[in-house]
């Protein structure tokens, strides 16, 4: 069996990454194309660190189960199926589906930190930064906490501030200088993204 083409996408909260990673889940089957999600492997919520107002930061590299993605991203890798429970942020309203990953030519790993954590970061062919300006990304996670996710305005705000922010300056940003290729989306990611659909096209052809 061939080895699998394996993409990291990165970039900071309400960069674009899932709106992308949606879009390439339309494009492609999933014999051609498998995506894992970091977000699928977060600690639960008593195991997250506490801030000093006492709110849980799930905006640390901590946050994630890391040894358990990086498996699953080596069990595909090796031609193996994984089956998860899904991550459903603490919603009440949200109820948890069992997950399934299918080996494919082409695998996307996406999420905050997948380039930081230096094991899954070596299994990368291709390293893609998510990028966009500080207001639009806040607004972006607005609109997603508090009607995917039923998290009250204040809290989420107060997250970006303390929690998400910090996060990116110190955990995210630093890697977008080592990446292949920036997609910057301040209005629209589309010329990028027709770029990475073309590439992966190609890499399925070969």
């Amino acid at each position: 069996m061939k080895k699998p083409y394996i993409i990291g996408i990165s970039g900071g909260s309400g960069s674009g990454k899932t709106t992308f990673i949606r879009q390439l889940k339309e494009t492609f089957t999933e014999k051609e194309l498998c995506v894992v999600s970091q977000d699928d492997y977060y600690r639960p919520r008593e195991e997250q660190e506490v801030d000093n107002k006492g709110v849980s930061n799930f905006d640390l590299p901590k946050s994630i189960d890391k040894k358990s993605f990086a498996k699953a991203i080596r069990k595909l890798i090796d031609g193996e199926t994984v089956e998860i429970q899904e991550y459903v942020f603490n919603n009440d309203k949200a109820k948890a589906k069992k997950l399934r990953f299918e080996p494919a030519p082409i695998i996307i790993v996406e999420g905050l930190f997948v380039l930081h954590y230096k094991k899954i970061n070596k299994l990368l062919d291709l390293k893609v930064f998510f990028h966009a300006k500080e207001n639009l990304k806040v607004i972006r996670r607005i609109k997603r906490d508090k009607i995917e996710r039923n998290y009250p305005l204040d809290d989420v705000l107060y997250r970006y501030e303390h929690h998400v922010l910090p996060a990116f300056e110190k955990y995210i940003k630093p890697h977008m200088d080592e990446v292949d290729i920036v997609i910057n989306n301040n209005n629209s990611f589309d010329k990028g993204a027709d770029v990475l659909i073309g590439f992966i096209k190609s890499k399925l052809k070969e």
